[in-house]
């Protein structure tokens, strides 16, 4: 069955779903799916994928033959609804254990693989949501309530929908409630999001000009302070720093633990370095190639220093010890790459070809 949202169509093994995994948030290969085993003894716990990237565990009591990409009806609270077989097999195993779900009663049953008139009735449900999000955000604003709607989800039978939304203060929403029931007929529940979860649904670009993390493929969102920024000697400018969510971009934890690696062997400068010269100040670590920047208080030249020759004058100052200069050798500077080297490349290979046009110009002439 195909993919819904691409024309991608499950090859039948379960290996693969969406190709372009436009349409599905957090695709996981299935490595194990090409292995032959009984439908009796398959782990029979299926992870099913419904609107906006929600996961949920079904078990499928039925054994039904499901392939990944199929479209089934599951048991919710009060009814049913559709969604989509992302994962199966032994795989589901190991999510359940990383996400801490417990496989006891609690999980709900698949009933069937959805027919045409399922799949129908379930395209009709969706068409109510746009309209049903904009006449409810009208609502709000005649009721002056101090919360933002971001999205609304039917139930597949009909029944139920969900307001996702989102607030600074606590919302008193009863006479909300009331007025949605009794204008969609259907069971109304409430449920708030944080400003990561309501950019993961609504989606967007980022800075770097790709789809936003946490809309294509990132579901846990985890702390981020500016301390991870510090470590990465990045400028505390919160424009720069802040996502579309307002909050701290998530992409500042993902190579924080390799900065934290490199910084290991690298001290801590807490003074200035104390030398005959005068007093130098830190000005910049480049973490990678372990070089210290130091400068004079009254000098704009900035010396590049080695990791061992800075322990060394700060071992010399600890004893009392003043050094005549920075290096040991006036003579002996460590050979470092200017800063921006590659922007002065790029400009000297364009001038360069400015020049040869200008002398194939006269020649033609």
């Amino acid at each position: 069955m195909a993919c819904t949202g691409c024309s991608t169509a499950s090859n039948g093994t379960g290996a693969t779903g969406c190709e372009t995994g436009g349409c599905n948030k957090m695709n996981v290969f299935d490595w194990l799916g090409n292995m032959d085993i009984p439908l009796e003894q398959r782990f029979n716990i299926v992870e099913i994928r419904f609107k906006g990237g929600r996961k949920e565990f079904f078990r499928n009591s039925n054994y039904l033959e499901l392939f990944t990409g199929d479209q089934v009806i599951v048991e919710v609270p009060g009814g049913h609804h559709l969604g989509i077989v992302s994962l199966q097999g032994d795989l589901v195993r190991l999510q359940m254990k990383k996400k801490g779900v417990q496989d006891n009663e609690e999980i709900r049953q698949i009933y069937r693989i959805a027919t045409e008139k399922d799949i129908e009735k379930h395209e009709q449900t969706k068409a109510r949501e746009l309209p049903t999000m904009f006449r409810t955000r009208e609502i709000i604003r005649d009721l002056n309530l101090q919360m933002k709607l971001s999205d609304v989800e039917y139930q597949s039978d009909n029944t139920k929908a969900t307001f996702f939304y989102s607030a600074d203060d606590r919302v008193d929403f009863r006479e909300l409630i009331k007025i949605l029931a009794a204008e969609f007929k259907v069971r109304v529940e409430m449920r708030q999001i944080s400003l990561r979860q309501e950019a993961g649904r609504l989606g967007g670009i980022g800075s770097c000009g790709r789809e936003l993390c946490c809309s294509t493929w990132l579901n846990d969102f985890k702390a981020v302070s500016t301390v991870a920024a510090r470590y990465q000697n990045l400028s505390l400018n919160p424009t720069k720093l802040s996502g579309q969510c307002g909050r701290l971009k998530c992409c500042l934890n993902y190579e924080l633990e390799t900065y934290m690696e490199a910084l290991q062997g690298i001290p801590t400068i807490e003074e200035p370095l104390k030398t005959k010269k005068g007093h130098a100040y830190l000005q910049k670590t480049d973490i990678f190639k372990k070089i210290l920047w130091f400068g004079y208080h009254e000098e704009t030249t900035w010396h590049p220093l080695g990791v061992e020759r800075v322990n060394e004058i700060l071992i010399m100052n600890r004893n009392g010890i003043t050094p005549e200069s920075l290096f040991e050798n006036e003579l002996a500077i460590i050979e470092a790459t200017p800063i921006n080297s590659d922007l002065a490349k790029l400009d000297k290979r364009l001038n360069d070809k400015e020049k040869d046009k200008k002398k194939f110009k006269k020649k033609r002439r």
